[in-house]
């Protein structure tokens, strides 16, 4: 018993951490705490979010660069995506981003519109739904925030309807704007005024927050409060 002793003692001197060197390949000394700084800062307390963007790119170069800004800031805050299934235009270009570094990317998308926004491979997990109404149910159920890039008549209506939604208590979950070179300035001076007409509360209308850049909206989105509690 007295050897098994001593042989375990030196042991656990051989092979403890503290018995290594800083290059060890299990432990790194200052490289490995500050990699695991830099993970724990990168963490975010959403695990899904989802996108509203055009299935077109728009005329602008800036509109792509924020889709895949957009995309490349869920990787860099391992957040997953769901979006409208497309692989074209800004929901192709998100995706394929977000895809690219590794987060699971979930599109929801009518059986109706497939042949005409998914070219070639598909990205990620694509979820078949019967229409419209459905894939705004399931990509909102799905989510814990919402951000809207550049987009058209589509783009709207899905964002209007989580804003309703918020307002009507159905759902807490924040939502975004990225408002790329002021492409929704008209939209949110809209809303200012139906506030100042009496149509929006000032309550209400803080249910969306917006910024030119993705980290900058994130950094709102984090500290969104739902407007229950406002």
């Amino acid at each position: 018993m007295w050897v098994l002793g001593v042989f375990f003692s030196i042991y656990l001197n051989k092979y403890s951490p503290s018995s290594h060197s800083q290059t060890s390949s299990w432990f790194q000394g200052d490289h490995y705490y500050e990699r695991e700084r830099e993970m724990e800062e990168a963490k975010s307390k959403f695990r899904r979010i989802c996108v509203f963007c055009g299935s077109s790119s728009g005329k602008k170069t800036s509109y792509q660069e924020a889709a895949v800004e957009l995309g490349k800031e869920l990787v860099e805050r391992r957040i997953d995506l769901v979006y409208g299934g497309g692989s074209v235009g800004l929901m192709g270009l998100v995706s394929q981003a977000a895809h690219d570094g590794g987060r699971h990317v979930l599109g929801v998308i009518p059986r109706s519109l497939m042949p005409r926004e998914i070219t070639g491979e598909p990205v990620g997990e694509v979820r078949a739904v019967s229409d419209m109404h459905q894939r705004k149910a399931e990509m909102a159920r799905q989510a814990d925030a919402f951000i809207a890039l550049p987009g058209g008549y589509g783009t709207l209506e899905e964002l209007l309807e989580v804003i309703t939604w918020a307002q009507l208590g159905i759902h807490h979950k924040p939502v975004g704007l990225l408002n790329v070179e002021g492409y929704y300035n008209s939209l949110l001076s809209f809303l200012d005024k139906a506030v100042d007409e009496g149509f929006i509360s000032p309550t209400a209308r803080r249910i969306i927050v917006s910024a030119p850049t993705a980290k900058q909206l994130f950094g709102q989105l984090e500290v969104c409060m739902p407007l229950h509690l406002i």
